[in-house]
């Protein structure tokens, strides 16, 4: 059976027992203000529901719940009333909301938790839902019980005038670099990328769709105040249609990258290449790039190279023998790489795919670093291909032997650790 890591079942844990204990205080006590803690909920809920059932947690964002549980915790007054819900109402009601809306996703993840092929890929299907529901009442505990320190005590009353929206933002701001920390840590545990690299997109999903968030929930905490409840459509309607667009948008990239895998699976059909290698090399290269810490956009390109790698032996007249081209002399092997990066350019696909490609078959020092990751993961898919159980290790000493010329030290070792990981993954999953 796997294990889980110690941080993770930590994290999970704290917030499990927070949202019971906020539930069992809710059920005590009685639910102060039931229409605001409706309506509130009710937008948690619909911000939930609006992703599709089918994407992973940490892919698809959910700004609509997200900036609905953020408001309820900021609600200081409700039409010039001051609102009664402690901290622990607060988070039973988003629980519950998020939750309730999670729920199209857990039906559909019924039975074995899913994972990417990726070695060292972090958790798919309910361990990412987990991770989300976890970080979605951390973060509003966070925010509701700062944001009640102050405001109910009342030590800074001047912070109900101009200085009061500030106030909100900057709680806003905290919480949600509280919580891009926590999300890069837990992916950092679960697979052992390098934290910067985690840290640094997740901090910059803040200047997007994570700035929307806070001011959205700024704005619906003040609208609310003055306005009352049937401000909260109002003001739900933009990010609902920012999701909409999200997901259209992740739909066309879905599709382009569809189509560049079946651009790639040609050389499959045709016979040059054995079944599954290109997508065997795509996976392995993503791990290696997330190793060592390339960015999102660099990943994308890393990813279409690697599956468009071996698209240059369409142009052979004879078939390499089980499309092995690593045991090619240096010149036929760069004959293939420039044939692969023109058929690339011809396809409309980016630029940068076409470089990668290109240059995979030149010494590693001359080379970027996409092309880098490409030459050595190809080399060891195909020296491990039919070596038997110690083909792996031979294969990976195979490439140590050629980091004077053909293969950057560094990438070979990061190859080593991903497969590694992969090992210990597996006998994790079978101990």
């Amino acid at each position: 059976m796997r294990r889980r890591p110690s941080l993770v079942v930590l994290v999970h844990a704290a917030a499990l027992c927070l949202a019971l204990a906020a539930l069992a205080h809710t059920l005590r006590h009685g639910l102060d203000e039931p229409a605001a803690a409706l309506a509130l909920g009710l937008l948690v809920v619909a911000g939930e529901l609006s992703r599709r059932p089918g994407d992973g947690a940490s892919r698809e964002p959910a700004p609509l719940g997200a900036a609905g549980a953020l408001a309820y915790a900021l609600l200081g007054q409700n039409t010039g009333e001051p609102t009664r819900h402690g901290v622990l109402q607060t988070v039973a009601v988003v629980a519950v909301a998020a939750l309730a809306g999670a729920l199209p996703r857990l039906v559909a993840r019924r039975g074995p938790a899913v994972h990417g092929s990726v070695p060292g890929h972090p958790a798919r299907g309910r361990d990412s839902l987990a991770d989300h529901l976890a970080r979605r009442v951390l973060a509003v505990a966070l925010a509701a019980l700062c944001f009640r320190l102050l405001y109910h005590r009342g030590a800074v009353p001047e912070w109900h005038g101009p200085s009061y929206v500030p106030l909100l933002a900057g709680l806003l701001l905290l919480t949600a670099v509280c919580d891009a920390v926590l999300g890069a840590l837990l992916v950092r545990v679960r697979t052992g990328w390098p934290l910067g690299p985690l840290l640094r997109d997740g901090l910059r999903a803040l200047l997007g769709v994570g700035s929307a968030v806070c001011a959205t929930g700024v704005v619906m905490s003040v609208a609310v105040a003055v306005a009352g409840l049937w401000a909260l459509p109002v003001f739900s309607l933009p990010l609902l249609l920012a999701q909409l667009s999200f997901r259209r948008y992740a739909t066309v990239r879905t599709i382009y990258r569809q189509t560049i895998a079946s651009l790639a699976r040609a050389t499959e059909i045709a016979g040059y290449t054995p079944p599954g290698h290109a997508r065997r090399v795509a996976v392995l290269s993503l791990a290696v790039g997330r190793e060592l810490g390339l960015t999102e956009p660099e990943l994308t390109v890393l990813e279409y190279a690697a599956l468009m790698h071996d698209i240059g032996q369409l142009s052979l007249v004879d078939p390499v023998p089980a499309g092995a081209t690593a045991a090619l002399p240096a010149a036929q092997q760069r004959r293939i790489a420039l044939l692969g990066g023109a058929v690339v350019r011809q396809t409309g696909v980016d630029a940068e795919v076409a470089v990668v490609v290109e240059r995979q078959a030149e010494p590693y020092r001359e080379q970027p670093v996409g092309a880098r990751i490409v030459r050595a993961v190809n080399a060891y898919e195909e020296h491990a291909r039919d070596a038997g159980p110690d083909g792996p290790l031979r294969a990976v000493e195979r490439l140590r032997r050629g980091t004077a010329r053909d293969y950057q030290p560094e990438i070979v070792e990061s190859l080593a650790r991903v497969l590694a990981r992969g090992r210990e993954a597996a006998d994790g999953c079978h101990g």
